[in-house]
């Protein structure tokens, strides 16, 4: 199975006179198209899919996804408004009411489950006591699948720009310890920071990967990058888990 990941994409409306809003559509662009010719199974979307959340935002990037040719699945990031993101992408497999748009994606021989670390108005990370039972009890469900991971906000320090990342540093525990729990989770894939980061946690990897919007990004070397955009391909196969691999999108 191969799986595609995008992540911090921070679109603009169309309107926007914000300098970076055209490039950051054509970095969402120039990975759509990369990510069709990999032909991958699914892909996912790890948050911040907008800049400020409005409708606007939204709707152009509807249209920037619209090529896609593999089914998307997708996290909020703290960016995005929940109500708006239901409402425009619809067709996504987000519950219809409740205050959680998490998820699993039973499809595939890798289980995929979708985490939401988000509350309105909050930029920090949120992992309540009714997630974790959430969590634990969809883990439990099927305690043999192998299963993947995603989620916006990484539950760990990530050097010094990005430390105390969830609003109480004891729910960021509680998710290590529910996952700690559980040896079929093959990874947890992150964004939010911006950065690559991987790390062992919770007796599996985690991987944050650098966002797509270049203006933004960090810890990329920007004399080799050139402003390229950079999205995840993950591989899982029963026989050797799951590898992931940053490809740079060559070409305009």
């Amino acid at each position: 199975m191969l799986v595609a990941q995008i992540s911090d994409t921070h679109i603009l409306a169309s309107t926007s006179d914000h300098p970076a809003a055209q490039l950051r559509a054509d970095c969402l662009r120039r990975c759509v198209a990369d990510i069709n010719q990999q032909q991958p199974d699914a892909v996912i979307f790890t948050g911040d899919t907008v800049q400020h959340g409005q409708p606007d935002e939204y709707a152009r990037l509807n249209d920037l996804l619209a090529p896609l040719e593999a089914p998307l699945y997708m996290v909020p990031g703290n960016r995005d408004d929940k109500t708006v993101l239901r409402n425009e992408f619809d067709g996504l497999p987000f519950p219809r009411s409740g205050d959680f748009l998490h998820y699993t994606v039973e499809d595939y021989d890798l289980r995929l489950v979708a985490i939401d670390s988000t509350s309105p108005g909050e930029r920090k990370g949120v992992f309540c006591s009714e997630r974790q039972t959430w969590l634990n009890a969809i883990l439990s469900e099927q305690a043999d699948r192998p299963t993947l991971l995603f989620i916006h906000h990484p539950p760990f320090d990530v050097d010094d720009h990005y430390i105390g990342g969830y609003r109480r540093s004891e729910e960021a525990a509680a998710l290590e310890n529910v996952v700690s729990g559980h040896p079929q989770v093959q990874a947890m894939l992150c964004g939010h920071v911006h950065c690559p980061v991987i790390r062992e946690w919770a007796g599996t990897i985690a991987r944050v990967m650098p966002s797509v919007a270049v203006d933004v990004r960090k810890g990329i070397d920007e004399t080799e990058a050139l402003e390229h955009p950079i999205y995840m391909l993950h591989h899982f196969s029963k026989e050797h888990g799951l590898t992931s691999e940053a490809r740079t999108v060559d070409g305009t």
